[in-house]
């Protein structure tokens, strides 16, 4: 067996609306979305790193996944998407680091709107 690699994967999703509920319901989707295309487990986790547009500041997204079970090791960072004119509005972005077994494929997650993002990446 090899030793695990360290990997990163990215994913994104919208929120249906400004508010502490839509952004609960996006981000616990999202996560949960690449928890189980993964089949991660929170001590594989290093770390996560959110970006918002500037529509959403109804709650950080990092304190969202800080409640999620075996996730008390995970470095968790929220930070503003950079103001781009025609931007998909309401979007929340992650990039997480995680161990993976060496011949395990990264599987990202591009959900709602986003998809259209990185069609490549939706399925």
């Amino acid at each position: 067996m090899s030793a695990p690699q360290l990997r990163a994967l990215r994913g994104a999703t919208t929120a249906s609306a400004n508010n502490t509920a839509a952004i609960t319901e996006a981000v616990a989707e999202l996560l949960d979305a690449l928890v189980e295309r993964n089949g991660l487990e929170g001590s594989q986790l290093l770390s996560v790193t959110f970006s918002v547009t500037a529509d959403l500041d109804a709650c950080f997204p990092a304190a969202i996944a800080r409640r999620r079970s075996g996730w008390d090791a995970v470095a968790l960072l929220d930070c503003q998407q950079m103001a781009v004119a025609g931007d998909l509005p309401r979007c929340i972005r992650l990039l997480a680091h995680a161990w993976f077994a060496a011949d395990q494929p990264v599987r990202h997650a591009y959900l709602r709107e986003a998809a259209r993002l990185r069609p490549d990446l939706a399925g």
